[in-house]
């Protein structure tokens, strides 16, 4: 018999849309609480998706309805009191990426943790249909041992056209503060797909650059790394290039011993066979990714399994994020 879950929700942002369309995608969840400092915005999404309390302070929430876990979608720099204070009341947790700002912040807070809850970082991007797919396909052997890989990321998120506001800065304008930016706010999700579809990898070599003089942090990036199978892997990224869409489009290409794939925005082609094409809806694999990690987390909650990004396999991107930035000299 499907085990009850009742859970409470922790920030009420712009993202929690999507993390709240995920739970309703759940079976035999109730959501019984929300809290935001801002109770408007709380109240707001209670009223839209059907929750019965709200509050503005997650000890409150936890001590009042007892959830069996709760969704912390907050900054990052509250996500370690939050954690600790969850654990501290035997609640489990899903937090949102990044687990903290510094790999020493992780593991001091995966140490005070321990056991004694269930903890998930929700890093969706390996659970975007495309990822995912791409992850099995090149685990079953269509490109035989392969040797290397290419991703490349554009889009204008940090820099449009004069006159204009760009994408990601209109939407989060704090982000123009970060001293550490594409590498620790976007490509950390890239990372975290590519481990899912590569396995480990170490560094090789970085280099960070800015386009956007209005910004503290890198807006450009060239990594090289290597996999513990020996492939050779590339990251091109640049989100500041005015003309691409507001939001990062990708193409990694997946080169083999005995065959390419290759992921192209919303298609992937096997290139031995052109005319079999797996087409993808981006808008509806974004939402699927949030459903996908939530579903993961539920399913490891009912069954003790290991959850795909536990806050252990998460540390491991944070760690591969960090090298990058050592490698190209900015300190952590």
């Amino acid at each position: 018999m499907m085990k009850d879950l009742t859970i409470a929700i922790a920030g009420a942002g712009a993202i929690s849309e999507f993390h709240l369309k995920g739970w309703q995608a759940q079976q035999a969840v109730t959501l019984a609480a929300i809290c935001d400092p801002d109770r408007g915005r709380a109240e707001a999404q209670a009223a839209r998706f059907g929750i019965s309390a709200v509050f503005t302070d997650m000890a409150e929430m936890l001590a009042a309805t007892q959830p069996d876990a709760v969704d912390i979608i907050t900054p990052v720099g509250s996500h370690a009191p939050l954690v600790r204070q969850a654990a501290d009341m035997g609640v489990h947790v899903m937090c949102q990426k990044p687990m903290t700002p510094t790999v020493a912040d992780a593991e001091a807070l995966i140490a005070d943790v321990g056991e004694r809850v269930r903890f998930m970082v929700h890093e969706n991007y390996r659970f975007r249909p495309h990822y995912a797919e791409l992850a099995r396909r090149i685990h079953a052997g269509e490109v035989g041992r392969l040797r290397h890989a290419r991703l490349t990321v554009r889009s204008s998120s940090l820099l449009d056209y004069p006159g204009k506001v760009p994408f990601l800065l209109g939407r989060q304008p704090y982000l123009a503060e970060f001293k550490r930016l594409l590498v620790f706010e976007v490509l950390i999700h890239h990372l975290d797909a590519l481990r899912s579809i590569l396995g480990e990898m170490t560094v090789v070599g970085a280099r960070l650059d800015r386009m956007n003089p209005d910004l503290q942090g890198e807006d450009v990036a060239l990594i090289q790394l290597e996999s513990a199978d020996g492939a050779l892997v590339q990251i091109d990224a640049n989100i500041s290039a005015p003309g691409h869409p507001p939001l990062p489009t990708d193409r990694l290409e997946l080169l083999g011993e005995t065959d390419t794939l290759i992921y192209d925005r919303d298609r992937i082609t096997l290139l031995s066979r052109p005319d079999d094409v797996s087409l993808h809806d981006l808008t509806a694999n974004y939402q699927a990714c949030f459903t996908g990690a939530i579903t993961d987390f539920v399913e490891g909650l009912r069954s003790g399994r290991p959850f795909q990004t536990d806050r252990l396999d998460n540390l491991r991107t944070l760690r591969l994020m960090e090298q990058i930035y050592r490698t190209a000299g900015v300190a952590v």
